[in-house]
């Protein structure tokens, strides 16, 4: 099933969700990779709070290339959500919506995204020139330091992803494997 929806995502849409569904998001979503996520993970050791409001939001595993002539962004292609997966129950756990990367995640975010009636999106890898064009600005928001890794605050519309883990814990991986 193809959806049109607007970030941040609400908790009914993203239960409404079933692995496999075609979804267009509008709306706002963070980049942060592994860097952002490490000091996250420290900060929230440490007491302190988190620089981005992490309630209902989506993260977007992406660190872009460079903007090019008159674009908010270079590429940006999704990068591998496993690096992320150590840190990623305790996020969810504190209110994280959505993701979106590519490739598998543990039995450990699984089980956090049905605990929270998260969703996991899919990006399509390699077409990280055509996502980009989704994206109408970016803005360092945190930890410029980073370079491309700093956590961004991206406008997006009609961005094109697919459920891959929805709320239930339906995963599409699994269910394409047993159909091979």
């Amino acid at each position: 099933m193809e959806k049109h929806l607007t970030l941040p995502l609400s908790k009914e849409d993203a239960e409404s969700l079933r692995a496999g569904d075609y979804v267009y998001l509008s709306g706002e979503m963070y980049t942060a990779r592994d860097a952002a996520h490490k000091r996250m993970d420290e900060a929230l050791n440490d007491n302190k709070s988190l620089p981005i409001n992490i309630e209902g939001t989506t993260i977007y595993y992406m660190g872009p290339s460079p903007a090019r002539d008159g674009r908010p962004i270079g590429s940006a292609g999704p990068t591998t959500a496993g690096r992320m997966d150590k840190y990623t129950p305790r996020l969810l756990d504190l209110g994280l919506r959505c993701m979106i990367g590519k490739g598998k995640r543990t039995k450990e975010v699984k089980d956090a995204i049905v605990r929270n009636k998260a969703v996991y999106f899919a990006a399509v890898g390699g077409a990280g020139a055509l996502l980009s064009k989704a994206i109408i600005s970016s803005d360092v928001v945190a930890y410029d330091d980073l370079g491309t890794e700093a956590i961004r605050k991206l406008i997006v519309k009609d961005f094109p992803v697919i459920v891959v883990i929805d709320s239930m814990g339906n995963n599409l991986y699994e269910t394409v494997m047993k159909e091979i």
